[in-house]
């Protein structure tokens, strides 16, 4: 079934049913302020922190799920009856209630229309704010005056932390109350102490935690301070109290906090009425400025229009336009804010992640940096630089990177205390080798050579350069390496179910490591640095002997080799005898012969393709307690159990790519499309415009069901694949090269690209129908040779004409 559309002129996709088969979400806000909010307004609140800066409610996995959230309920005063600017929480018979939510770039907004009466809600964080704006317009469409109570609700958090405001009840419920000043519903929680909250949501002597409520474009005709009293005893959001009778001006003392305001208007026909309700964690003093920055409701218009120049000048820097609209959707949008979304909480806080990761882990932020690097390589720059700062002196990456990260002064997984404090005290194979593919990316895409030679500290002691920091991650495996010389998997390699321990090797990691070689001998090349490359091309060919030695079986390669030199994705194995990473990373590194490439990925085909994307393994794991695969926890062709996990899709997709292989590459690309799923999304149920972790396959009674949406990798890599791949736009030190991908019944399509300062407008022909190729570049009118379009000769404005063959 559909439940919604894709609209490309406005950025947005439309939910015009509510009764989606999950909460379909949208992201709002900064690191400084987020907020996630449902196509039925559900969703939670928090500053700076998921784990620590809760402000309002979400229960997870309940029922009803999707509850509470951000609702504005109205009720007719003449005949009692009720309902809300979103579909939920009081849920209305579809038959009389109309309603849309437009989610769009860091928005969401609400048509609804009920009984002659229409709501138009907005929802957004003003750009560069720690607060949010809820503004409502109510139209009288009915032929008669109308006496409305429009009431704005949120239930608060007791504490921060998520985890104590929900189990922790001998206390929280003990150290909240509210206030009603000055048309605002203000909570405090430890009034009486001083000096543990920040200068915003403390009061003027440094006491408590602060939040509030406020309502501005009416005075407020009554108001509920109390969750208990407003929804009243065996009630739910869908029938309160405080709705049907009408707020009681009651105010929280020891039970659970809430904020209610109520606003009595009353409308002639064809009339109109806007209020704006304001949340967010100020003390009275703050949240009064806030306030008066809203007597003047038209400030609303001008901050949404700042939030869309804001963030779709970031996405035009690269617009498609191929013969496959699903495609357009999400390259031009959904794929790139995703992206962004992704990069700026990590897998902090989702309708899946609760919140509870206190930091950024190491290796999904490097990756994620990636996704953006065309868009904003800038921004990208300052991830990069944090995450080599969070490089311990060792060569490898911090697990976890804490939000108040301290460069110089880190603990390690070497020291105990890191571990209590993190709950991770093991390094990962992988992590700092994820830093040659995305750090090589910025350079070659903002034509800054300089950064490879900045001083950045290490994450406990001692600084080096860009340079340094990567010659110290190459080490970091060198140091660890096992019987077949190949490095160790230590706690994990990617796939955090696959423990292959101090002197367990991974084939994936090696492979890494040959990218890593590749990356630092093309940068040492650079510099001239005669002796490491060298010093890298000898590693590197010692590497490649052991991968052709011990890693390829006939037509693909092994996974790994336990500490007990037992081989993982064997061809002979009974389970999981192939899997997805190590064929992908073959050809991606550049380790694979051209003739293992085309075997490694037809066995994939062959053996892990479904219609909804390649199974990571397969056959699923069966074996009790083994103490390496602990997917075996997972139900079969679950997670990576031999799921379709998302984020190696868009390894493979490139990889595919690199050999050629055009029309296989957009299979694959159409199969974990979520925007090719949107006429089928309650096979899907996950958004679909998102990529979500991964989905059930072949052996799942629900085969085809996503999980885990928003914030995952998959974003980045997919993002990649078609961005380098597919589209074939691939920066270089000295210009862009553009080189497509394509099915070969694409005969043209065009492309947009910003790239170091210069805009290119792209049209690519293909009259002969070929998969991958270039036949002539012209640029500005003047034929160029080969692939590469030197930077020199661009100008500001620059037409592109490509001719594939």
């Amino acid at each position: 079934m559909k439940y919604g559309y894709f609209d490309a002129e406005h950025k947005e996709y439309v939910i015009t049913r509510p009764d989606t088969p999950a909460p379909w979400a949208n992201y709002l806000g900064s690191p400084e302020y987020g907020a996630i909010i449902s196509g039925n307004a559900g969703g939670y609140s928090f500053v700076k922190s998921g784990a620590n800066g809760r402000i309002i409610r979400y229960r997870f996995n309940s029922v009803m799920n999707d509850q509470p959230g951000r609702y504005i309920y109205i009720k007719d005063r003449e005949n009692g009856d009720y309902w809300s600017a979103s579909w939920q929480p009081v849920g209305k018979d579809l038959d009389k209630y109309r309603t849309e939510c437009h989610h769009g770039t860091a928005y969401s907004r609400f048509v609804s229309e009920y009984d002659g009466i229409e709501s138009d809600t907005l929802y957004y964080v003003p750009l560069n704010k720690t607060y949010e704006v809820w503004k409502t317009k109510v139209t009288n469409k009915s032929d008669k005056p109308r006496k409305l109570s429009l009431t704005g609700y949120v239930e608060f958090t007791n504490s921060g932390n998520y985890e104590q405001d929900s189990v922790n009840l001998q206390y929280t419920l003990f150290v909240s109350k509210t206030y009603f000043r000055n048309n605002m519903i203000l909570q405090a929680i430890n009034e009486n102490i001083k000096g543990h909250a920040g200068p915003d949501d403390s009061d003027e002597e440094g006491r408590g935690i602060w939040r509030f409520f406020g309502l501005a474009g009416s005075e407020a005709a009554a108001y509920d301070g109390d969750r208990d009293t407003f929804v009243g005893k065996y009630r739910d959001y869908s029938n309160p109290r405080s709705i049907e009778n009408g707020c009681s001006n009651t105010l929280n003392f020891n039970t659970n906090s809430c904020g209610a305001l109520q606003a009595d208007i009353e409308l002639a026909p064809g009339e109109s009425k806007e209020l704006v309700y304001l949340l967010g964690a100020y003390a009275e003093k703050g949240a009064k400025e806030i306030m008066a920055h809203y007597q003047d409701l038209s400030v609303v218009d001008s901050e949404l229009e700042e939030l869309k120049t804001f963030w779709h000048a970031k996405l035009n820097r690269f617009q498609v336009q191929t013969p496959d609209d699903n495609l357009n959707h999400m390259v031009n949008t959904w794929n790139a804010y995703q992206c962004f979304i992704t990069f700026i909480w990590s897998r902090a806080a989702s309708f899946q992640y609760c919140g509870l990761r206190n930091g950024l882990g190491y290796r999904d932020t490097v990756q994620d940096i990636q996704g953006i690097m065309h868009l904003d390589p800038e921004l990208a720059r300052e991830r990069l630089t944090l995450m080599l700062s969070a490089q311990v002196n060792n060569g490898g990456g911090l697990p976890l990177v804490k939000f108040d990260h301290r460069p110089g002064f880190e603990k390690t997984p070497d020291d105990p205390e890191y571990g209590a404090e993190t709950g991770h005290p093991a390094y990962r194979a992988d992590d700092a080798l994820w830093l040659f593919p995305t750090l090589i990316r910025y350079v070659k895409e903002s034509g800054n050579w300089a950064y490879i030679d900045e001083v950045i500290p290490y994450a406990n002691k001692e600084e080096g350069t860009v340079y340094d920091h990567l010659k110290r991650a190459i080490q970091f495996s060198l140091d660890r390496m096992g019987a077949h010389n190949m490095p160790a998997g230590l706690h994990a390699d990617w796939n955090d179910c696959l423990r292959l321990g101090a002197k367990g090797e991974s084939t994936f990691v090696a492979f890494q490591l040959y990218m890593a070689y590749n990356v630092f001998i093309e940068i040492a090349e650079r510099k001239g640095n005669k002796e490491d490359v060298a010093w890298a091309e000898k590693l590197r060919e010692e590497l490649s002997r052991t991968l052709q030695e011990n890693a390829w079986e006939d037509d693909q390669f092994i996974r790994g080799f336990t500490e007990e030199n037992e081989v993982i994705g064997s061809r002979t194995n009974v389970d999981a005898n192939i899997w997805l990473e190590p064929q992908t990373w073959s050809v991606l590194s550049g380790a694979a012969r051209p003739e293992q490439a085309k075997l490694a990925l037809d066995k994939v085909y062959e053996k892990l393709n479904t219609k909804y994307g390649a199974m990571v393994c397969y056959p699923p794991i069966n074996r009790d307690g083994h103490p390496v695969l602990l997917m075996s926890l997972f139900n079969p062709t679950t997670k990576e159990n031999g799921g379709i996990f998302s984020q190696p899709q868009g390894w493979l997709v490139l990889a595919e790519t690199m050999i050629g292989n055009g029309n296989r590459a957009f299979e694959y690309y159409k199969e974990i499309n979520p925007a090719s799923m949107n006429e089928d999304a309650d096979v899907r149920a996950i958004e679909p415009y998102v990529h979500g972790q991964f989905i059930e396959a072949v052996d799942s009674p629900f085969y085809g069901r996503g999980h885990v949406h928003w914030l995952t990798g998959t974003a980045s890599t997919v993002m990649v694949s078609l961005a380098e791949g597919i589209m074939g736009v691939q920066p270089e030190f000295d210009g862009l090269r553009i080189d497509p991908c394509v099915p070969d019944n694409w005969t043209e399509f065009s492309m947009v690209r910003e790239f170091r300062g210069k805009n290119l407008n792209v049209q690519v022909k293909n009259p002969n129908g070929v998969q991958k190729g270039i036949a002539s570049i012209v640029l500005n009118g003047t034929p160029i040779e080969g692939k590469l379009i030197p930077e020199q000769l661009l100008k500001a404005e620059n037409d592109v004409v490509i001719t594939m063959g």
